[in-house]
């Protein structure tokens, strides 16, 4: 999508002179699934595919929203005096939550604005769509309100919006990574103590590859909050006789050393994935600073494993794409992304074996599943930010 495009399409539907334009990446967390809600590390990083905003200042209070992905709900219309969550409003309510989150936090708006929203992310596929959003709307009303809000606080708003607002119980992952993204480098968060530092990611030879399986996921309609319930109660159990505030505390052998106390093959199964996830997140760190590519690439299908055997979010969907992969030649590693139950799935792909991958890979696909699988190679790009007509 080009500036020229973007600015076309805003007036054919508020038919007033677009002001400014923003851009908002998605994301992918190359390890640690299902580790930032269990006090453990990720390791994600912001994509070139996202979500642009074209914004137009009013002289009322009136706000006006269009998403050219979900041309069917039209313009959505609300007042900046009336923020509440309304459930009509289907997509509208991150950019909105966002408004009445911040609103929280002491910031003010004095007048209304028409947003066009325009999004390249494929549609439910766990690329983090949502906040995507979230901190476009973060970025926009920080720039065109002159908000004194630094970037944490608007992360941090997101996932307000996603717990209290949307109702998700969702970690904070997703917006650290929309809103803190830097080019060609990765960042590695402790969301404990959400200490955090950049890892660059120098591939040489290969490229990350997405794998959206056109399968369609809503967090909401998931087991998401289960699993995290499901791991409450297993850090519940060890908490009798360890004094540890989160499952990303401990180690392998520690884990492994009181899981009697835990007492249930399904917890154990669901905390094992969470303590040995962290651990292989933080082994995912020298790993690319090593260029140690085969590593790290290993650590990825382990990854996949246990996402599959002892937290179960995968499905035939995932696993086909993650293990045809695995049998790629110049394939360093494979595994699913995001909360899991559809999405996408990522692979460590040579580039020279790009092509026939995506085409082997689609074809197994498309034989067991009955649908197209899509493909994207994904470079790892920059935060939120206003866009330029250059």
């Amino acid at each position: 999508m080009d500036y020229a495009s973007l600015t076309t399409e805003f007036k054919e539907h508020f038919d007033v002179e677009p002001e400014r334009v923003f851009f908002s990446p998605g994301r992918i967390n190359l390890i640690g699934e299902h580790t930032d809600y269990n006090g453990g590390h990720v390791f994600p990083c912001a994509i070139s595919l996202g979500t642009y905003g074209v914004y137009s200042a009013r002289t009322d209070d009136k706000v006006r929203m269009y998403s050219a992905n979900i041309p069917d709900k039209g313009i959505v219309e609300f007042s900046i005096n009336d923020l509440d969550y309304n459930k009509d409003h289907g997509w509208v309510n991150y950019p909105a939550g966002m408004m009445y989150e911040l609103t929280k936090h002491g910031y003010r708006f004095d007048h209304g604005f028409d947003l066009f929203v325009h999004g390249n992310l494929p549609d439910g596929a766990g690329l983090s769509s949502s906040a995507s959003i979230e901190l476009l709307m973060g970025e926009i009303l920080r720039a065109v309100f002159n908000l004194d809000v630094d970037q944490l606080t608007l992360v941090k708003a997101g996932q307000e919006v996603e717990n209290d607002y949307i109702g998700l119980n969702s970690g904070i992952m997703d917006q650290f990574a929309v809103g803190m993204g830097k080019a060609d480098e990765a960042v590695l968060l402790d969301t404990n103590s959400m200490d955090y530092h950049y890892v660059p990611v120098e591939l040489g030879d290969y490229v990350i590859v997405i794998m959206n399986t056109n399968k369609r996921r809503e967090l909401t309609d998931s087991k998401y909050n289960e699993r995290r319930s499901e791991c409450e109660e297993a850090l519940k159990r060890l908490q009798v006789g360890l004094d540890i505030n989160s499952l990303g505390d401990l180690t392998e052998d520690l884990f492994d050393q009181y899981t009697y106390l835990i007492n249930d093959g399904t917890l154990i199964a669901r905390a094992r994935h969470a303590v040995f996830e962290n651990q292989r997140c933080i082994k995912a760190e020298p790993a690319l600073r090593d260029h140690d590519l085969k590593s790290f690439g290993k650590l990825i299908n382990a990854s996949h494993e246990s996402l599959h055997y002892d937290y179960d979010v995968t499905g035939v969907e995932l696993d086909t794409l993650a293990e045809t992969a695995w049998a790629q030649p110049g394939v360093l590693g494979a595994r699913m992304v995001g909360a899991g139950f559809g999405g996408c799935a990522i692979a460590i792909v040579k580039k020279d074996e790009t092509e026939n991958f995506k085409q082997n890979v689609g074809q197994t696909y498309r034989d067991k599943i009955g649908y197209n699988a899509d493909f994207y190679v994904a470079e790892i790009a920059d935060g939120p930010r206003e866009l330029s007509a250059d």
